[in-house]
């Protein structure tokens, strides 16, 4: 995936589609919206578009960075918009390392899971869809966060503990799950 190809973002799918069976009408969804011929990878295609996020576990591997998500009022993962960016680890990574401040962040090229889901509308832009792609980033030594502006607030919570919050986001216990499961 890190190569930023189309080719190399279609295959990472397929990958993901081997290792997550159960997940192939998901994985379709996000190789069609690949081929689309309007960009797909920019947030000005409210068709839907591709969005880049990370499951940023500490350095030994027990908790995850959550943010309390400004325009959604959920706990969920970092991560945004592409922004044009083909390479969604690279931007995945990005949005790792502005929304959290933490310095020294390693990302695992390969994809940790898809998640496709409705956006409500917010001050203009109408509802769309987002296809996101998210993927392991790990923590270095420092992680004392700093909290963004498009956040309400962070906190690192133990990835055990999430799978089993009845409370917490689905797709957030469904990462728990897998994270837990390697």
């Amino acid at each position: 995936m890190g190569n930023g190809t189309d080719a190399g973002f279609a295959e990472a799918l397929s990958g993901y589609a081997r290792r997550w069976p159960d997940e192939a009408a998901t994985v379709a969804l996000f190789h069609a919206l690949l081929a689309d011929a309007e960009n797909p990878f920019r947030r000005e295609r409210l068709a839907g578009h591709f969005t880049a996020s990370c499951w940023l576990v500490s350095r030994n591997g027990a908790r995850v960075l959550l943010t309390h998500h400004r325009k959604l009022g959920l706990w969920l993962q970092l991560g945004g918009h592409a922004d044009g960016e083909r390479d969604l680890a690279a931007a995945a990574l990005r949005e790792a390392e502005e929304e959290s401040g933490l310095p020294g962040l390693h990302i695992e090229p390969e994809i940790f899971d898809l998640d496709r889901h409705w956006i409500p509308e917010h001050k203009g832009v109408p509802a769309h869809w987002h296809y996101d792609v998210r993927f392991v980033v790990r923590a270095g030594w420092e992680e004392a966060y700093r909290v963004s502006a498009e956040s309400l607030d962070l906190a690192w919570r133990g990835i055990a503990e999430l799978a089993e919050d009845a409370a917490a986001d689905a797709s957030v216990r469904r990462m728990a799950g897998k994270w837990l499961a390697r």
